[in-house]
């Protein structure tokens, strides 16, 4: 598995390579054409023949060198290559080719790179090309059809092979729309939960500070506290962003599990008591699941704050084989207040969107007793050695 991936980093990097300079490319296609087309002249020929010239054999370079300028002018270097063969044929008596090895190059490349109409035109000029260059060497029938059939499988690779990129391109857009999706989403989280904290803070320390000037101090230090952490989130995120940038920040690690108790503290500290409880063998999850199950409980703790008018709210976590359960029940005004939890931004949406996207559920509904507001999150665990693959 180690050695499959090592092979499959290193074509990445060519590919990469490869992009990044055409022209190194274009020219070493073009050294391996010439040294396939070299072939037929170190190979002793027939006593009836003549031998081979270097005439003949400039003639063959001439007819390779333009393959430099195949993604450049793709048909204009097809025009130069098909007036070198058509020299080559008619005006010196040089070794043939097994394959018109430049021939099924630059009309690959035809087919790749070029638009609409230049195609059609070129598979125009191929249908009355290749018959003729048949009829100026063997005039057999066998020969047009095999040529035929080599400049069709040519331009045919050069048609999928667009297909392909094209198909990459709208994948890696797409998969760029999910992660600006994904950042949004984290950031709208961060934002939300930290402002909500800070409004109901700022709020209570007016009428803190005329009669428990020492809770209003405590208020103040949670407000510090709260933006300090929404700040260090937010950094993280735009590093995200600026990954691969030169001066990016380093990256850190995102949320998980570890992080809930300090979360419940600072709602707690500005917010309705929440009580914290685990059940089940608790075990390290993925990255991803525990950062997704951090983003939750936050969000769910969030609209407590925000819409819910609760005294007090429970974040519990169940851990059973593959499944974590993630509830988070306040006893405030329960369903009227359910479609403000959800309107206005994400809310009851980007928690489902986030369970969904580690196929899971969520749920929204009554708390125990029809009383307050409950969320139900059911996330599913892969085992370590899956979370390893």
């Amino acid at each position: 598995m180690g050695r499959r991936g090592d092979v499959h980093a290193r074509w990445e990097r060519t590919r990469t390579w490869g992009g990044a300079n055409p022209w190194a490319v274009d020219a070493g296609i073009a050294l391996l054409v010439q040294a396939a087309m070299t072939m037929p002249f170190v190979v002793p020929r027939p006593p009836e023949l003549e031998p081979a010239t270097w005439t003949a054999y400039g003639l063959t370079t001439l007819t390779v060198v333009p393959l430099v300028w195949r993604r450049r002018a793709p048909v204009a270097v097809l025009l130069a290559i098909l007036a070198t063969s058509t020299l080559y044929i008619l005006a010196v008596d040089g070794p043939g080719q097994p394959l018109p090895y430049t021939g099924l190059v630059i009309v690959y490349t035809v087919a790749l790179h070029s638009p609409p109409r230049k195609r059609l035109a070129t598979a125009g000029l191929m249908l009355v090309a290749v018959p003729a260059s048949v009829w100026l060497n063997t005039r057999s029938a066998r020969e047009l059809t095999f040529s035929l059939f080599v400049f069709g499988a040519a331009y045919v690779f050069g048609r999928l092979q667009d297909a392909r990129q094209r198909a990459h391109l709208v994948e890696a857009e797409r998969a760029a729309a999910r992660e600006r999706a994904r950042i949004a989403r984290e950031m709208h989280d961060i934002l939300s939960h930290a402002v909500s904290l800070m409004v109901v803070q700022a709020e209570a320390g007016p009428v803190a500070v005329r009669t428990a000037p020492e809770r209003a101090e405590a208020a103040f230090e949670a407000i510090s506290e709260t933006g300090r952490e929404a700040m260090t989130q937010l950094r993280q995120m735009l590093g995200l962003l600026r990954e691969g940038s030169e001066g990016a920040p380093p990256r850190e690690p995102q949320p998980d599990l570890s992080g809930i108790p300090a979360l419940v503290e600072r709602v707690r500290s500005g917010g309705p008591p929440v009580a914290y409880t685990t059940e089940g063998g608790v075990r390290a999850l993925p990255a991803a699941t525990g950062a997704s199950a951090y983003r939750i409980v936050q969000e769910a703790l969030t609209n407590v704050v925000r819409h819910a008018d609760a005294r007090r709210a429970e974040v519990r976590l169940a851990h059973a084989d593959g499944v974590l359960h993630v509830t988070v029940t306040d006893d405030g005004r329960g369903p009227a207040v359910a479609g403000a939890r959800g309107s206005g931004g994400h809310g009851l949406t980007g928690i489902r969107e986030r369970a969904a996207a580690h196929g899971g559920t969520a749920t929204a509904g009554p708390g125990p007793d029809g009383r307050g507001f409950e969320v139900r999150v059911l996330l599913p665990v892969p085992s370590t050695a899956e979370a390893g693959r």
